[in-house]
């Protein structure tokens, strides 16, 4: 508990990449995920409820945060990873394909 503590203390931020084929076919492309040690993100770890830090950095965009999943959709849509590369590279795929049909009929 201890450790929890002093980690939600001294955390300012985590930055998770991948570098993903390229569309293109040629050179390689970042995918980064972003978590910014918010009070909600810290008093999680506090509490011993990692498991719900991902729905803080979904719904923490105004802060800076993205989750490797927003930042594979954003890629996929502007065309710089095919579908399939960004299904491969998710820890989510499922998750990722729903995020994926939400956003593409969001804005078709």
């Amino acid at each position: 508990e201890q450790i929890r503590v002093q980690l939600s203390f001294v955390l300012q931020a985590v930055f998770a990449q991948q570098l993903l084929s390229a569309a293109s076919g040629t050179g390689r492309v970042l995918a980064c995920e972003v978590m910014l040690a918010t009070a909600a993100v810290k008093n999680l770890i506090r509490e011993q409820k990692v498991e719900q830090i991902n729905t803080v950095i979904q719904t923490g965009g105004k802060y800076g945060m993205v989750t490797m999943n927003q930042a594979l959709v954003d890629l996929y849509k502007r065309q710089k990873i095919s579908y399939q590369e960004a299904v491969t590279r998710s820890s989510d795929p499922e998750d990722l394909k729903k995020l994926l049909q939400k956003t593409l009929s969001v804005t078709s």
